[in-house]
């Protein structure tokens, strides 16, 4: 008798204390949305500006709406909402200053010249893509052997492995100029970022303004000229991260999340038009110069068919 006694007593002291927990996070989050709705209140939402609205218009044509994901691609993998240039505008992101306007890249490794050209290909890309001054650092190498929780070999390629943590927070973080709007790392080693994932082709920091990513896998299978559009992908994409642009879910974009190389592929080099209005609002860039801009490293780079498509965005939103 006395077991079953204490055994209800025990029961009911359980449910009182759920109860309570119940309620305290209730009245947090009531506490929450009133704060929420008292800030939005005081500080009303930042609307488009009108110029960039009639290039964000101009451009649509030139980019095909996300449609729905294949069972191994990025959305298929990871539910996100996507992020709109108003939500961008609203949202505190981390941006350039007159004191740090810069974009630092950091080579990781060794590299032969192929991978080397395309590195410095990238630093002119990444400049006419932001419209902020780029600088190439000196090659550095990875400590040997790797410190203790820094690397792995991968189960399915029996590869060496590095973390993209100890990249961000032990390499490129201690290292950061004063001057840097953003610090990236390039590396010819593959990458990881926890035991979950098989690999990434980067990571970066939203608040840290440090990124870092990878050549390893984007040569697989391809000439000169698709291993070049795919470094240009990975790098303006994960630059882009760290000035707070988040994954694209709208449109095929250089900033939607990708999988493999078969997405990474099917991805343009360039930013969709909500993205594009994030980046010449953010740096002040004239959407026109911008597009002339990035026509004129494609026909230097040897890119014809996408200086073409920047020529036709450029006359676009002229006409705008």
């Amino acid at each position: 008798m006395m077991k079953k006694l204490y055994f209800w007593l025990v029961i009911l002291f359980l449910a009182a204390q759920i109860a309570c927990k119940n309620e305290i996070v209730s009245q947090e989050s009531n506490s929450s949305k009133q704060e929420s709705n008292l800030a939005v209140d005081v500080q009303p939402s930042v609307k488009t500006p009108e110029n960039l609205a009639e290039s964000i218009k101009a451009v649509k044509p030139f980019f095909q709406p996300m449609g729905k994901a294949a069972p191994n691609e990025w959305l298929a993998t990871f539910k996100e909402d996507g992020q709109t240039f108003e939500d961008y505008i609203n949202e505190n992101p981390t941006l350039p200053t007159a004191e740090r306007k810069t974009i630092y890249i950091q080579p990781i490794g060794r590299f032969d010249k192929t991978q080397l050209k395309t590195i410095k290909l990238a630093a002119e890309y990444m400049q006419a893509f932001f419209n902020l001054p780029v600088k190439l650092l000196p090659e550095k190498t990875f400590a040997k052997p790797h410190p203790f929780k820094s690397h792995r070999t991968n189960k399915y390629t029996k590869k060496q492995q590095v973390r993209t943590g100890y990249v961000l927070e032990e390499i490129l973080l201690p290292n950061l100029p004063k001057d840097a709007a953003a610090l990236i790392g390039f590396t010819v080693e593959d990458l990881y970022p926890n035991e979950s994932f098989n690999y990434v082709f980067g990571q970066a920091s939203f608040e840290k303004r440090v990124g870092v990513w990878s050549l390893f896998r984007l040569a697989e299978n391809a000439g000169r000229e698709q291993f070049l559009t795919r470094t240009l992908k990975i790098a303006v994409h994960e630059t882009g991260h760290m000035f707070s642009i988040a994954h694209c879910t709208k449109y095929e974009c250089v900033m939607s999340g990708t999988n493999h190389l078969n997405e990474t592929d099917k991805r343009p080099v360039d930013a969709c038009p909500e993205c594009m209005a994030k980046i010449c609002w953010m740096t002040g860039y004239q959407p026109e110069i911008r597009y002339e801009n990035l026509a004129k490293f494609c026909r230097s780079a040897g890119l014809k068919s996408e200086a073409d498509k920047f020529l036709q965005k450029k006359v676009a939103v002229g006409k705008s």
